[in-house]
């Protein structure tokens, strides 16, 4: 199986990295070891923003709790559909997800293609159930903020789903004619539980920005709103305060507290940007 594109990491390095057991090594003799549980970490400490990077624990444990629960099924269903009918993926090729979790998407989509997934978190603990959840991807831990360690032109699909962006990244990463699918929340994601909190639903549009941001270099192709609607018992609702409003936050906390079963409308905004 060719290994993924992976780029060095070291700061004004950049040189491809290629698979050498449980290493990753540079050709300028750089290495990298395969961590036990088989992520690579190119985390370097410039990319830093704390001594432990990334999401805290309670909310990586609450997210693959909600993936359990079925939120963000709707999303990857679609996606395996949309991404194999458009792209119809290699095995030779590679399909990158930006800020992956814990991997749900990387293994929603393994079952569609046999192509090269990769998989970037900023986050050790993300990278250790991401492993778990898609096995056979290459999981990476890395700040995707700030550089995304993936060969230029190496990608022929990337997926920044409700994750930060980096359009120049992107443009980099991307072959010319790649696909970049952009997901960020709709207006009426989670109105009942907002109403519920809050006593108001969000009526925020976020993807006209999104497209905007990606002008110089993608032209959108598509755009959809993908919508599901669960039953959430007590404890799921507070998982998905805890993964998704900051339920450290004492207000939204104790309010949650009292909240009983309910409907829960999850909702994505979805734009297909095609790199010119």
């Amino acid at each position: 199986m060719t290994s993924a594109p992976l780029q060095c990491s070291v700061r004004t390095c950049g040189a491809s990295l290629e698979s050498q057991g449980r290493t990753w090594r540079c050709t300028h003799g750089h290495s990298f070891d395969v961590a036990r549980e088989g992520y690579v970490n190119l985390l370097q400490p410039q990319d830093r923003r704390s001594a432990q990077p990334g999401d805290p624990a309670e909310a990586v444990a609450a997210r693959a709790f909600l993936g359990a629960a079925g939120v963000g099924r709707a999303l990857n269903q679609w996606l395996g559909d949309r991404v194999s009918a458009e792209a119809g993926l290699a095995a030779d090729e590679v399909l990158l997800d930006v800020g992956c979790g814990t991997g749900d998407t990387l293994a929603c989509l393994a079952e569609g293609c046999s192509c090269i997934r990769v998989g970037i978190d900023l986050s050790t603990d993300v990278a250790r159930r991401a492993i778990r959840r898609a096995p056979g991807a290459t999981i990476v831990v890395a700040n995707a903020d700030r550089h995304w360690p993936l060969q230029a032109q190496s990608v022929t699909v990337a997926l920044s789903l409700h994750a930060r962006r980096h359009p120049a990244e992107a443009a980099r990463v991307l072959r010319p004619g790649g696909l970049l699918v952009v997901a960020v929340p709709a207006a009426d994601d989670l109105h009942e539980l907002r109403q519920a909190l809050h006593g108001a639903g969000s009526t925020r549009e976020r993807l006209t920005a999104v497209i905007e941001a990606h002008a110089d270099g993608f032209h959108c192709e598509a755009q959809v709103r993908v919508r599901q609607t669960l039953w959430f018992e007590p404890d799921t609702l507070r998982a998905l305060l805890q993964a998704t409003y900051r339920g450290q936050r004492t207000q939204a906390a104790e309010r949650a507290t009292t909240l009983s079963g309910m409907w829960v409308t999850t909702a994505s905004d979805v734009a297909m940007l095609r790199r010119g």
